[in-house]
């Protein structure tokens, strides 16, 4: 609770902000069906969860207001372990949702197919890991999910997983190996595809020095799909000039 933050990543040819302003638990609230940070909050109200922005954008400084709902299709109630030992989970809670954004600033308004999932554990993800590369397909019935890294000891890790109508999630066997283009920052960008399938980079929305999310053209389990995919590089987050930056873009209230 002592740093806490909504982060709000919005790319567009209509508008662009972003928004991580840290604060401590003095400006936060929380109970069984609702988080508030600030003057934002998230509400589950049975049916969606509701969130209530109301942010500053960084570096250069203007309003970030607008609510999100994100319905679920079903509540995904498998959590997965990223490590042997436990201390990093991964929970894809809504793995296909009816998503609706309805931006006051800047003025844009949205609705279509979402994802929501949440990764927890009991250290920082850097202490645990050097990179991982995690990508998620809606496809024409089902949801694929592609998960892949190295731990920070060098061991790898991978997960390839389809879950169908009724929230059963399937093991898959994980497709070839593909590499993307790299980020603009150099980020080693990987996916699994199907054989002689060609995966490409379509658009990247996040570039940042450790982190890059971007939507990708591939074929997988025998579908054309596009995408969405990220990689993150926890050597370069935990380089000095990288941790100087972080209070750019994510200032920290109080």
């Amino acid at each position: 609770m002592a740093h806490c933050a909504l982060n709000v990543s919005m790319m567009g040819p209509r508008a662009s902000a972003w928004t991580m302003t840290e604060r401590g638990a003095a400006a936060c609230a929380r109970d069984e069906s609702s988080f508030t940070i600030g003057p934002s909050s998230l509400h589950w109200d049975g049916d969606s969860l509701v969130i209530h922005i109301d942010e500053t954008s960084a570096p250069l400084p203007f309003p970030v207001r607008g609510v999100i709902s994100i319905r679920p299709e079903w509540i995904g109630e498998t959590g997965f372990h990223l490590d042997p030992a436990g201390r990093h989970r991964w929970h894809p809670v809504a793995p296909r949702a009816r998503v609706q954004v309805a931006m006051a600033h800047p003025s844009v308004s949205w609705r279509g197919h979402g994802y929501f999932d949440s990764n927890f554990g009991e250290e920082p993800l850097e202490t645990g890991f050097n990179d991982w590369h995690w990508s998620r397909a809606h496809l024409k019935n089902d949801v694929a999910v592609l998960y892949e890294g190295t731990r920070a000891g060098g061991q790898p890790f991978e997960l390839a997983l389809r879950m169908d109508r009724t929230g059963t999630w399937h093991d898959m066997p994980p497709p070839p190996r593909e590499r993307l283009a790299r980020s603009g920052w150099g980020i080693e960008r990987l996916t699994r595809a199907d054989p002689g399938a060609r995966p490409f980079v379509r658009e990247t929305w996040v570039d940042a020095p450790f982190y890059a999310r971007s939507a990708i053209e591939t074929t997988i389990y025998g579908e054309r799909a596009t995408a969405v995919h990220e990689s993150l590089s926890l050597g370069r987050f935990r380089s000095p000039l990288v941790q100087w930056m972080l209070p750019f873009r994510m200032p920290r209230e109080g």
